[in-house]
């Protein structure tokens, strides 16, 4: 996964017209030179194992174009509730992506950190911000909101055991668009946050078990425990 996706990042470039990920061509700075600061670099260790993944930010969100702050409340946790359109695209060799994306929804769908490929994870929290939510006594529109790539290896994602439309050992493409969350989510609404439920302080609730009643349920889905 390190040796593609580095081999990826230098054939590809940032498309700023179209905001999107395009094969390099002459003229163009690759994602691997990339210095305008927007390509971050995420060293993630899961189940003991080290990975690298990406997110190219093309918009924090959260400010106005005057860099007003519009939405107080930041980014969200890794297990807070969030509200987001995606685009998902296979990496098909580091210098092919797929042309058709494997999954999408372009309207928005509210789905939680903590039960979603763990480079969704990563990526999303402290990176993007929400947006505005504006209602204009019509639909619910949103405006200011945090925009990104996430470039996620395959441990990350569904590593060797693959999924609809995505072959095992895959490296994948996400276009998300945060449109809003909820800070501090409670997942087993017992007044205490998800993220306030991490006994031992390493910023995964996923991991905290205090309960010897029911030893498999972690604290943030066991309303025995606050």
């Amino acid at each position: 996964d390190n040796d593609s996706l580095t081999q990826f990042l230098k054939n590809f470039y940032f498309d700023s017209s179209t905001e999107a990920i395009k094969p390099m061509v002459a003229g163009q700075t690759s994602l691997a030179d990339d210095t305008s600061g927007n390509l971050k670099t995420l060293n993630v260790t899961e189940n003991d194992i080290d990975y690298t993944m990406y997110i190219y930010v093309i918009d924090r969100g959260g400010k106005d174009a005057s860099g007003n702050i519009i939405n107080a409340k930041g980014s969200p946790s890794v297990v807070d509730s969030v509200f987001a359109k995606y685009k998902g695209q296979r990496i098909v060799r580091n210098d092919s992506i797929g042309s058709v994306p494997f999954d999408q929804n372009e309207s928005g769908i509210w789905f939680t950190l903590d039960g979603v490929i763990r480079g969704w994870t990563y990526g999303i929290s402290d990176n993007l911000e929400g947006g505005k939510n504006i209602t204009n006594n019509g639909p619910i529109t949103y405006e200011n909101f945090g925009k990104g790539i996430l470039i996620i290896p395959s441990g990350l994602a569904y590593r060797n055991s693959g999924t609809d439309g995505i072959p095992p050992n895959e490296n994948l493409i996400f276009y998300i668009s945060l449109l809003d969350f909820v800070k501090g989510t409670d997942h087993d609404n017992d007044g205490k946050a998800s993220i306030d439920e991490d006994a031992n302080g390493d910023g995964d609730p996923r991991n905290d078990f205090s309960d010897e009643d029911f030893p498999s349920t972690p604290d943030y889905l066991n309303p025995n425990v606050n």
